[in-house]
């Protein structure tokens, strides 16, 4: 079992208070706080707060706060590559449901500075039922504004005691919206404006995206990963190379206190996040989206195997350099270099990412993820992109429920999608599946069938990947 004392590993001055203590985390952000560490004096130790109630998970105290990071995939070379790296930038786990007066206490360390989370999209909540006195309250946002409470409280409203928070929850804005929501709960526990005052001025609300594959517990390869490593680790984690940190918030602080200008780190500090959040889902998801139905039909069944199949490799760089990159506004040279990530990810031999995980809700996520590429694209340039198109096609094809060879597909998507494709493909007629699945101006925002050709495209394309399959179809749109 991993211990501080036989390995000679530091345990650093506690300055970093860490809400949820799962793979992501600490596969992403205690992994980077781990380098910051090694290589510079930010000398930073994370206290983690376990934000549910579970007596079945050991705690990571049982390994003194350490664990071993398994980083696997392709790197800008394109070589294979698998990183092992013991993190130490835990200190300890606080059960907060047992232990809250120590949860509390946090707030009284003049050290303290940042404020990590990760408890979900579902986690940044604000509900009415959640009471000052409560030990704990129920939602993070209630626990976190008693916290910070405490800590105006000791340090007597001091501007300069305030914290740094970094949420990761993967929702929109994250800080913005969980500063919000501290806000309701200040006001619902009348804890006066001068508190409030405290929360705005005397804190930073970063808001973040984040970009990491992260596997996990390697289940499946346990037995073989610990013979490699020589000993036990119960909370060992794997993830993939790429990673991407862009934070939102004041270059010149956030840089000087986490020393971002003394490592290389994938870190970005901007004005505004949008742009990257449009690169992610245009490139990244939109990709992932576009590939589905295709290469389902195909007869394929993970994203690896889909990079492996020239015609299909080749129709999503296509979609990605000519249909989607054009629409978005960020510099070329910068979404090109994102795209070639993007293609390394997917041909990463450790991830078996399978589409079928990926197709679920796909009508949501063409909306989402492409349909903004194909309005723009026709705003532009007058023209209809063919491939995001064709991707449409296969998708609707790919609701008829059964591959080509007659298996069926585990369809999952809002039950009302899956009812109207059941009764559409009652019927072979084409044009009229295509004209009424376009025509869901409830669904799109917008009557598809009013673009210039669209309607007779898509109508093509369904009807050559339903008669003559999927490989051939795709011949067309090379």
């Amino acid at each position: 079992m991993l211990n501080r004392e036989e390995l000679n590993l530091p345990k650093y001055p506690e300055k970093i208070i860490q809400f949820g203590e799962g793979n992501f985390l600490r596969s992403f952000v205690d992994w980077q706080l781990d380098i910051i560490n090694k290589n510079t004096d930010l000398n930073a130790g994370v206290a983690v707060v376990r934000p549910i109630d579970y007596d079945t998970v050991p705690l990571l105290n049982t390994q003194d706060g350490l664990y071993t990071s398994i980083i696997r995939g392709i790197n800008e070379n394109g070589e294979v590559v698998k990183d092992y790296r013991i993190i130490s930038s835990i200190n300890r786990e606080i059960p907060v449901y047992k232990e809250f007066d120590e949860y509390l206490k946090l707030a009284h360390n003049p050290e303290m500075r940042f404020i990590i989370s990760n408890t979900t999209e579902a986690g940044i909540v604000y509900s009415d039922e959640d009471k000052y006195e409560d030990r704990p309250q129920k939602t993070f946002p209630a626990k976190l504004t008693r916290l910070l409470h405490e800590r105006f409280l000791v340090f007597n409203g001091d501007m300069n005691k305030g914290f740094i928070l970094m949420p990761c929850e993967l929702i929109d804005y994250n800080g913005e919206e969980l500063k919000k929501i501290v806000l309701k709960y200040a006001e619902l526990w009348n804890l006066g404006e001068e508190f409030k005052n405290w929360l705005v001025n005397g804190n930073i609300w970063c808001s973040t995206l984040v970009d990491r594959i992260v596997t996990g517990y390697p289940r499946a390869e346990k037995d073989e990963l610990l013979k490699e490593l020589g000993y036990e680790d119960n909370f060992m984690t794997t993830g993939e190379y790429f990673y991407l940190f862009v934070i939102q918030g004041p270059k010149d602080i956030l840089t000087k206190e986490l020393r971002l200008d003394k490592v290389n780190l994938n870190i970005l500090i901007v004005g505004d996040l949008k742009p990257y959040k449009l690169r992610k889902v245009g490139i990244l998801n939109g990709a992932h989206t576009a590939m589905v139905p295709v290469a389902y039909l195909y007869g394929i069944d993970t994203v690896r195997e889909a990079m492996e199949n020239k015609d299909i490799r080749e129709f999503i760089e296509k979609a990605i350099d000519e249909e989607i990159i054009p629409a978005l506004d960020m510099d070329k040279k910068e979404l090109m270099e994102f795209k070639e990530a993007v293609i390394k990810r997917f041909q990463n031999p450790y991830v078996k990412h399978m589409l079928m995980d990926i197709s679920l809700n796909s009508m949501s996520k063409y909306k989402s993820r492409i349909l903004p590429q194909v309005l723009e694209t026709y705003r532009r340039t007058n023209k209809l992109p063919k491939r995001l198109l064709f991707s449409l096609a296969a998708l609707i094809r790919f609701y008829k429920g059964v591959r080509e060879n007659g298996d069926v597909i585990n369809l999952k998507d809002d039950k009302h999608h899956l009812e109207m494709y059941q009764e559409l493909w009652k019927t072979d007629d084409y044009r009229k599946i295509v004209k009424y699945v376009l025509g869901l101006e409830k669904h799109w925002d917008i009557n598809l069938n009013t673009i210039e050709g669209m309607t007779d495209l898509v109508t093509h394309y369904v009807e050559n990947i339903d008669k003559y399959g999927v490989k051939k179809a795709l011949e067309e749109v090379k």
